[in-house]
């Protein structure tokens, strides 16, 4: 939308508004103001926080969302502030009703957070407090009137600005202290008129002091003072000239000589006669002094005629009247002639060029001097004065014209001075500049460079700012530089201030040394260039892990073995150098009780006591606290490390023999039992692993007649032969486990 606005008036607003209304795809329902439009007045005295007014949304009904208020627009210096809990507008800041007399806010609610809300306009009326007396333009004036003015005139009119409105802007005046009553004032206008005819001859002058008084409560006041003042004589004649207008002065008259009487007459009375002279134009260079009161002009410096031949100064001849009145007229000086100028060159100081390894004659330049005085002073001969180098120049002394006597060298000497003079005393400079061939090559200032610089450089960094000097000038000494050999991409070179910088990141690793040349040329295509050879050894830093060859390791040791007994060596490789490459290895974890050590330089992981295959069969897989994590660190600073893990299994060796659940076996058995019967099982354990730990049973005794058979493998025992209790009543059967 567009929206624009209009005031009571009928005026436009100065542009339009550009409103965009976004349509939510939602079922929300807002909170609503109770009103559209709130109306609120605050005396622009009130203090910070005063309470203005409150706004109130209704939220829907059901809803369990709490609404909060805030202030959206209007507001944009924070005069204001908004409780967002109970919508209680106050105010922030000082109020001035004479910045600002009318706010307009629009204040926004939302329900809980919800995307949509609702807004109502709140207009607060600033109300004026009388806090502005009138101001007049000034604090006191004078008027001139004539004595012969008729009652009802208008002498003055004072008027006074009230920054209030309403009643406390309204100014009313009045003459708060006068000497007669030969005046009044309107009180709404502030005219001042006069009320009867004066006498001059009796009082000249009159003080009023005017009061301009506002109409709030209490009132404020202001006060001027007016002066009034009745002149005698009317000032009806202006001052006429008298004395000729032209007037003739020699140029080297001394300071303070009398060159003209200015004299103007006034038929007037007293002061309106009275006549006082003053330069207006002319006399720019205060050449010359006019006394105001006897006319008399008179040099106030040195005359030159050769700088002015003549000035037009505009004189004014002025009264003193109410009002002033006057007269001009342009006085003519012409300044005669004397001879007291000597010869001149037209410039103190001549630079000029000239090529070296020239022959003698080459032209150079032309000098001129001029006399401004006439006749034989003004014929000039020019010569060169004594000085270095002046022997290889020669001078025409009728035309001024400078030549060379010798060839030049610029490298021997590249500036010439040189005085010249005319016959009588003036001097002027000459400087000659010898100007260049391109006869000399660059040169460095050593032929080779070396220098170190870390692998941890950053891309872009100066390593070397390489110098070349060439005697020559301007282009033909400018020094470019270049690099002729490959840098495989780590270095370059500013081609004008010959800095060295890297362009890649380096690494000691990859290559630790780079040798290439660097040359400097100029423009010439005659002379050699000049080369220097640069070495840029690449020192270490420590960016290089420690790496194992392998980060999982695995080993066996048989049990029983002697302390010291070596089991794996492990390998961790560091790519950079000295201390830095320097591997260190260590037990970091798993190492319960201390059963092995690593030797820290080599790397070699051994037993550092007994083992027993029946405590532990596994460092790693049976139980965590058993895990071997080695590690690897470099002696840098800082230090750089890495891990490894080591799997150790210990190998089983038969040192355990078997042993039964129970020494003895107590079986009962009715006698009456059929063969084939299971009469009991018995049962050994083996603490060895593997083939070591299989058992196998046999009966070495007490089965003579064979009633019981064992099963080897298992160790059940079972009946073979019918029993008799008769014949025996108890078996006593030895049964070896092996």
């Amino acid at each position: 939308l567009t929206v624009s606005a209009r005031d009571g008036g009928g005026l436009p607003s100065a542009s339009n508004a550009a409103v965009t209304v976004n349509i939510l795809q939602t079922v929300l329902v807002p909170a609503i103001f109770e009103r559209s439009r709130y109306s609120f007045s605050v005396p622009e005295d009130a203090p910070e926080d005063s309470v203005i007014g409150t706004v109130k949304a209704k939220e829907p009904p059901n809803s369990l969302e709490a609404v909060s208020y805030r202030i959206c627009s209007g507001d944009p210096h924070g005069k204001f502030s908004i409780d967002p809990q109970f919508g209680i507008i106050r105010t922030k800041k000082q109020l001035d009703h004479e910045a600002q007399s009318v706010v307009v806010l629009t204040v926004q609610s939302q329900l809980g957070d919800s995307p949509i809300y609702s807004s109502t306009q709140v207009n607060i009326s600033v109300t004026d407090i009388n806090d502005n007396p009138p101001v007049f333009l000034t604090k006191s004036d004078r008027v001139t009137i004539s004595h012969t003015q008729p009652p009802g005139t208008a002498v003055y009119i004072a008027h006074a600005d009230d920054k209030d409105s309403g009643l406390n802007g309204a100014v009313k005046y009045s003459i708060a202290s006068k000497q007669s009553d030969a005046f009044s004032i309107d009180p709404s206008l502030g005219v001042v008129n006069l009320t009867r005819t004066v006498v001059a001859e009796k009082q000249q002058e009159y003080t009023l002091h005017i009061a301009a008084e506002d109409c709030g409560s209490p009132p404020l006041t202001s006060l001027l003072m007016l002066t009034v003042r009745f002149r005698l004589d009317i000032n009806d004649n202006s001052p006429s000239f008298v004395s000729l207008p032209l007037s003739y002065v020699m140029e080297d008259v001394e300071v303070g000589f009398l060159v003209h009487h200015v004299v103007a007459k006034d038929p007037d009375e007293g002061r309106n006669g009275q006549v006082t002279y003053h330069i207006l134009s002319g006399n720019e260079n205060k050449a010359f002094v006019l006394d105001k009161i006897t006319g008399l002009l008179t040099t106030a410096q040195f005359l030159d005629r050769e700088v002015q031949e003549h000035y037009s100064l505009t004189v004014m001849a002025l009264d003193d009247g109410s009002p002033a009145l006057s007269a001009t007229q342009v006085l003519t000086i012409v300044v005669l002639d004397a001879n007291d100028e000597t010869p001149g060159f037209l410039k103190q100081l001549y630079e000029t060029a000239v090529h070296e390894n020239r022959d003698p004659g080459e032209f150079v330049v032309r000098v001129e001097a001029v006399d401004r005085d006439a006749g034989l002073n003004s014929l000039l001969q020019y010569e060169i004065l004594p000085g270095a180098g002046y022997e290889k120049f020669k001078m025409n002394s009728d035309s001024g014209e400078l030549v060379t006597a010798a060839s030049l060298d610029r490298e021997t000497q590249e500036v010439f001075s040189i005085k010249g003079s005319p016959s009588r005393s003036s001097t002027a400079q000459l400087y000659l500049t010898v100007l260049d061939e391109n006869d000399h090559s660059p040169l460095f200032a050593k032929t080779q460079y070396q220098i170190s610089v870390t692998e941890d450089l950053e891309e872009g960094s100066a390593i070397l700012d390489l110098s070349a000097s060439d005697e020559d000038a301007g282009l033909n000494g400018e020094v470019m530089y270049s690099l002729i050999d490959g840098t495989y991409g780590a270095f370059a070179i500013d081609s004008v201030t010959g800095s060295i910088i890297t362009t890649k990141a380096l690494d000691r690793e990859t290559k630790s040394q780079y040798t290439f040349r660097a040359v400097a040329s100029d423009c010439s295509t005659h002379f050699p260039r000049s080369t220097t050879v640069m070495t840029v050894l690449i020192q270490d830093v420590n960016d290089n892990t420690p790496k194992f060859e392998q980060s999982y390791y695995k080993a066996s040791v048989w049990e029983g073995q002697s302390p010291k007994t070596d089991i794996i060596q492990v390998f961790a490789t560091d790519l950079d150098s000295g201390l830095n490459g320097e591997t260190e290895y260590s037990i970091v974890s798993g190492n319960e009780n201390a059963a092995f050590l690593i030797d820290s330089a080599r790397g070699i992981l051994a037993t550092n006591t007994g083992l027993d295959y029946e405590n532990t069969s596994s460092y790693r897989e049976m139980a965590a606290s058993h895990q071997l994590v080695l590690l690897a660190s470099d002696h840098g600073t800082p230090s750089l490390n890495s891990t490894a893990t080591v799997l150790i299994t210990v190998l089983d060796v038969n040192d355990n023999p078997p042993v039964f659940s129970s020494p003895e076996y107590h079986v009962h058995v009715k006698e009456s039992i059929p063969i084939g019967s299971h009469i009991t099982e018995i049962s050994a354990k083996d603490c060895d692993a593997g083939t070591n730990a299989e058992i196998t049973y046999a009966i070495i005794s007490g089965n003579d007649r064979g009633h019981f058979c064992l099963d080897a493998r298992t160790g059940s025992v079972n009946l073979t032969k019918t029993l008799d209790y008769e014949d025996t009543m108890k078996f006593t059967l030895v049964i070896q486990a092996t």
